[in-house]
């Protein structure tokens, strides 16, 4: 029996996290690039793409792309803090997306390509905001990444994991900034 690719995983909620590891939310454009990056991340033990920020439960990828429910594509990365630290994980999200561009990256435009920091916990949120204003020197645009609380983490359906590393297809817009 094959696997239904348009299936969902159950949602992750902000404090499920496994013992001895920790979890970071980030959204920065289209999700495929931005699960790209994270999976070569030393320390990193999983990435998944999905959709979180917004008011609808169990979202479609067609209904995140409408626009109408509020969801940013996000990734939720499991890693191991004893191998990279969340300032870490940080740095990477500067480094590859574009955190000026208000609903956009690249050629994707819309609010489910917002640039966002979905924080767990007090101890993220001030990491956050210390990295995002430390970087703001790098820009000549003012930073409009959001930094608010993770909310229910809903997993993309099952064709949307791992699509670069399946397809071989390049990413979507991710760079070096």
């Amino acid at each position: 029996m094959t696997a239904d690719p348009y299936a969902q995983a159950p949602p992750v909620e902000p404090g499920d996290i496994p013992e001895g590891l920790a979890r970071a939310t980030f959204a920065a454009g289209c999700f495929w690039g931005v699960e790209a990056v994270f999976r070569a991340v030393t320390g990193v033990v999983d990435v998944v793409c999905g959709y979180t920020g917004g008011s609808v439960a169990a979202p479609s990828y067609e209904q995140v792309c409408s626009g109408s429910t509020g969801h940013a594509e996000a990734v939720l990365v499991t890693y191991d803090p004893s191998v990279v630290s969340y300032e870490n994980l940080l740095d990477e999200l500067w480094r590859h997306h574009d955190p000026t561009t208000p609903d956009r990256q690249g050629p994707d435009v819309g609010t489910q390509y917002r640039s966002a920091v979905f924080f767990h916990g007090a101890d993220q949120e001030r990491a956050a905001r210390m990295s995002r204003d430390a970087v703001q020197a790098r820009f000549s645009r003012p930073i409009v990444t959001e930094i608010v609380p993770a909310l229910t983490f809903w997993p993309a359906e099952e064709y949307h994991q791992r699509y670069v590393e399946r397809t071989g297809r390049p990413s979507c817009h991710t760079a070096n900034w």
